[in-house]
This record gives structure tokens, C-alpha cells and sequence, in this order.
């Protein structure tokens, strides 16, 4: 086991070579550099094959547009009998303009890894290659997901049956709250439901000098913005975590116009279905009866996104026996708030058991740093620990796996 400074650094080297880890981190530093969006990752996923080819020797199969799967054998003797574990990488990036100024920064302009899905894919790469080395009990299915920021890459993966005969799923997400070296491997929810909400609000127009000839949905659209408000506080059970944010507010022209018509669009987050349920209910019913009262209508669309990612009992054991083995159970962590951002790998959890894990991506006294921003940057550090740690992770699935079946 490697054992952590006081700082929370690692100690002591990662179980990855020199020579695997240079490669690791040449990969991370091309794709950073290169970055796509969701769907159109073309030359992400070249560079990812490519990788997958020469670091772990293993031949990859095209899925879900610009995605990747590739399959490694288990030692189990009945391993073809047994299900499989999955290793989850995402690879889009942002459309925002990189201020990290690192020499291999997005030649891309308007878009960066500012997500560290850079990271995550040369994760699963190096990931595979550990596996190939020392496999596990049974076969390990490597994901490379496209599409993750638009909450639509896991969905396609699964349609495309990149999720066909597997058990068990594991993924992890880069964070500069935690040090390198640092893992949390929570039970129960760890990510938030994304659904999306757009409320057209429609009334009559009329001249601003005249506005009792109206039915002004820029005052019903007031009302609303405020009302919103008051569905956490007084519709969702307290101990159940949730938010409802407005994003956008749409009315109007010209400031001598009263309009016909005003538009609101917003989010709601939620780490249970039943505040999920509340919460979207809620508001179909409050957007309709408060525009009302001002005599307008309220036309109310609700777009389901992912769900929330909710870690299961018997697959963080897995996981925290694994990061134990790999660098100690000092590394392991509490995530220590509730994470109200949301993660397409719920599609995946929705079918089968699994963990995700945040993966301690800051330099020992490097700043705290907001994904999703310019400057947002992982440390090369995190790269060899978080491949290390999700292939234990899959050793230990496997493991499990098959001492449950020879019970």
C-alpha cells in the first residue's frame, strides 16, 4: 500500500511504470489540447483507439457515434459463464475558452477540457492496460463515452449495447477539492437529477401607456420567477436535498410594448425520485396557477435529463478495498457535501449496480478550483492514481463477482 504524506500526497510511486505513465500522460496531454464537443469527438476517439492499441494492445469497436468499447479477457476458468465489469471514461469537452496558459493548452478556440474529461479517458486507458498485465477474475468491459456534458453519451453507449452482460460498473470524475492521492467512495447519492424546465408564459399585448389593456405576462413572468422559489421551502420534504434555479428570462422588445408572450427556463436538481416527483409536479401546478391570477396562461415543458447517481452498498466495498489495497485507507474520504451537479452515468446505474468516484485531482498546496471554468486544470498527478484505482476496482468486482457465484 502507498502511503500518504501529511499534505495528502502520495508518499511513495503509483503501482504504474515510468514507461506507462509517461505514455499516460502524453495521451492526456493530446487530447487536452484537442478538444471536442459531444458527438463530434472524430479525432478524440482516433487518438483513444490508437492508445487503446499500442499502450494496452487491445483492438477497440466503434460505438454510439465516436465512442469506444473494448473487451479484456478474465483468468476466472469459467470467466464465459460469469458477467462482466465495466470501467467508464467520458471524453467530450466545453464550449469555454482555456486561461490555464499550460504549453498544451486547447488549440481548439472557444473549447477545453475544463471537466477534466481529458482525465477520465486516459483513465480507462491506462486503466485497461493495468488489466492486461494482471486481469482480473472475469472480463472488464473499457467504456469511452462520448456526449457526457449533454447528458446524452451513457444513453447512446447503452443503445448501442456497450452495457450488454455487464454486472458491475465503476467510473470516477477529477476534483480539486481533494488532494492526489485522495478518493471518495460514497454510498447512496452522489450526483443530482438534471431535468429542465421551459415555461411560456402567454398573455395579451398592448401599448406600455395602456397596460389595464393588457394582460402583461412580464408581471405574471415576476410572479412566477418568485413563486419558483418557495417550491424547496414549502413543497419538498427538508431532509430531501433539491434546487430549482431559473437560468434564463425572456420578454420583449421595446420598452413601449407590452409583449404577448414571456419565456422562463430552468433546472431542477434532486437526489431521490420521490423529491424528483414533488418537485416537477409542483411546478406544473404552481407556474399554472399563478399566471392565472394575473389572466394569463402558463404552457409549461418539462425535459427529463439524467437521473441522480445513487452508489450502491456492495460495490463501494469493492471500491474502498480496492483504493485501500492501492494506496491506503488513509486516502479514502468523505465527499463532505451534497452534490447537487449532475453525471450521465446514472443511465448506467439504473441498470446495473455500481460506484463513482471522485478522484482527489489538486497539487499538495495547489489552489481550490471550480470545474467548468477557464482555468480549470487537473494535476498530471491524479492520472497514474485514478488508472490505478479503477482497475483494482474492477479486480475486486471481479473477485467478488466470482466468490458469489462458487458460493
Amino acid at each position: 500500500m502507498m502511503p500518504l504524506a501529511s499534505d495528502g500526497l502520495l508518499a511513495a510511486p503509483m503501482p504504474v511504470d515510468a514507461s506507462l505513465e509517461t505514455s499516460l500522460l502524453a495521451l492526456r496531454r493530446a487530447i487536452h489540447a484537442e478538444p471536442e464537443l459531444a458527438f463530434s469527438e472524430v479525432a478524440t476517439q482516433q487518438k483513444l483507439e490508437k492508445a487503446l492499441a499500442t499502450i494496452a494492445a487491445l483492438p477497440a469497436r466503434r460505438v454510439a457515434g465516436t465512442g469506444l468499447v473494448a473487451r479484456i479477457p478474465g483468468t476466472h476458468p469459467d470467466r464465459a459463464t460469469l458477467p462482466a465489469v465495466a470501467v467508464r471514461g467520458d471524453i467530450d469537452a466545453l464550449p469555454i475558452t482555456e486561461a490555464t496558459g499550460v504549453p498544451w493548452a486547447s488549440t481548439t478556440p472557444g473549447v477545453m477540457h475544463a471537466c477534466g474529461h481529458d482525465v477520465h479517458a486516459t483513465w480507462a486507458v491506462g486503466a485497461a492496460a493495468l488489466l492486461r498485465r494482471a486481469p482480473a477474475a472475469c472480463d472488464v468491459i473499457i467504456l469511452l463515452q462520448p456526449a457526457e456534458e449533454i447528458g446524452q453519451g451513457a444513453v447512446a453507449m447503452i443503445a448501442d449495447g456497450a452495457l450488454d452482460g455487464v454486472a458491475v460498473i465503476y467510473g470516477g470524475h477529477v476534483d480539486r477539492r481533494f488532494t492526489i492521492g485522495q478518493v471518495v467512495a460514497d454510498v447512496g447519492p452522489l450526483a443530482a437529477s438534471t431535468d429542465e424546465f421551459v415555461i411560456e408564459v402567454v398573455g395579451h399585448g398592448a401599448h406600455a401607456a395602456r397596460p389595464h389593456e393588457s394582460a402583461d405576462p412580464v408581471v405574471a413572468q415576476a410572479a412566477l420567477v418568485l413563486a419558483l422559489q418557495t417550491l424547496v421551502s414549502r413543497r419538498l420534504n427538508p431532509s430531501w436535498p433539491g434546487v430549482v434555479t431559473v437560468g434564463a428570462v425572456q420578454a420583449g422588445e421595446a420598452p413601449n410594448v407590452i409583449p404577448e408572450r414571456a419565456l422562463l427556463r430552468g433546472t431542477i436538481r434532486t437526489t431521490t425520485p420521490d423529491a424528483r416527483r414533488v418537485l416537477t409536479t409542483a411546478l406544473g401546478e404552481v407556474a399554472v396557477d399563478v399566471v392565472r391570477g394575473y389572466g394569463c396562461e402558463a404552457r409549461v415543458t418539462l425535459t427529463a435529463g439524467s437521473p441522480p447517481v445513487i452508489n450502491t452498498a456492495r460495490e463501494v466495498a469493492w471500491a474502498r478495498a480496492a483504493v485501500a489495497r492501492v494506496l491506503g485507507e488513509q486516502a479514502l474520504v468523505p465527499l463532505g457535501i451534497v452534490n447537487m451537479a449532475g453525471e450521465d452515468f446514472a443511465h448506467y446505474l439504473e441498470r446495473v449496480p455500481g460506484a463513482f468516484l471522485r478522484i482527489g485531482a489538486r497539487e499538495g498546496n495547489g489552489p481550490v478550483m471550480a470545474a467548468h471554468s477557464p482555468r480549470f486544470l487537473a494535476d498530471d498527478g491524479c492520472v497514474a492514481v485514478g488508472a490505478a484505482v479503477l482497475a483494482a476496482c474492477a479486480r475486486e468486482a471481479a473477485a467478488g463477482l466470482a466468490a458469489e457465484r462458487a458460493a
